[in-house]
């Protein structure tokens, strides 16, 4: 797979929030997280939603498409790729792994956007699981961001710690949509 190819996985239709410009904001705050991002955190970055097709095994078969791709690369640690793919599906790094922090913070990092990207993103996701029904889907995400806010910290790097009071804001608002929406989670 050639960087073209890669970038045609960013570009799919059915993508509504997690297609290039996700990408390039998740590039984006990789630099602004830290002066010296690793290589295999930039190549993870690139690989994290190659695949999204709204399944459970997404990021698993993401990770596969980058151990296929950068196996023969030299110099390029192919399993902490992988390992950084797998982490996003979590987004909860164990304490003393800064690579996974880092990629989980960028990937996160949408959370403390301005309340009006913020809605637009939520949009965005929503728009992107057309075949959930709608308290489904908001039963679903209520539980992903209520896992989110139950942690003493979304963030871990020192620099996106700043951003959690707005994300936990952001989330809040979302959550009491969802809850209107006949989400369990009010």
């Amino acid at each position: 797979m050639d960087g073209g190819d890669l970038l045609r996985r960013w570009a799919e239709r059915h993508r509504r929030y997690h297609d290039q410009g996700h990408l390039l904001e998740v590039l984006d705050a990789l630099d602004r997280l830290s002066p010296d991002v690793p290589r295999e955190v930039h190549l993870a970055a690139w690989y994290h939603d190659a695949v999204h097709e709204g399944r459970p095994d997404d990021e698993q078969r993401s990770a596969g498409l980058a151990n296929s791709a950068l196996a023969t690369i030299r110099g390029v640690d192919t399993a902490e790729v992988v390992r950084l793919v797998l982490l996003t599906a979590t987004h909860d790094p164990t304490p003393g792994d800064p690579s996974g922090e880092l990629l989980c913070d960028a990937d996160l990092a949408i959370l403390a956007a301005s309340p009006k990207r913020y809605l637009a993103y939520a949009a965005d996701v929503r728009a992107e699981y057309p075949h959930v029904p709608d308290v489904d889907f908001a039963r679903g995400r209520t539980d992903v961001l209520c896992a989110l806010v139950a942690r003493e910290r979304i963030y871990r790097t020192p620099v996106a710690r700043e951003l959690e009071p707005r994300a936990r804001a952001n989330v809040g608002a979302e959550l009491v949509r969802l809850s209107a929406a006949g989400s369990p989670a009010g």
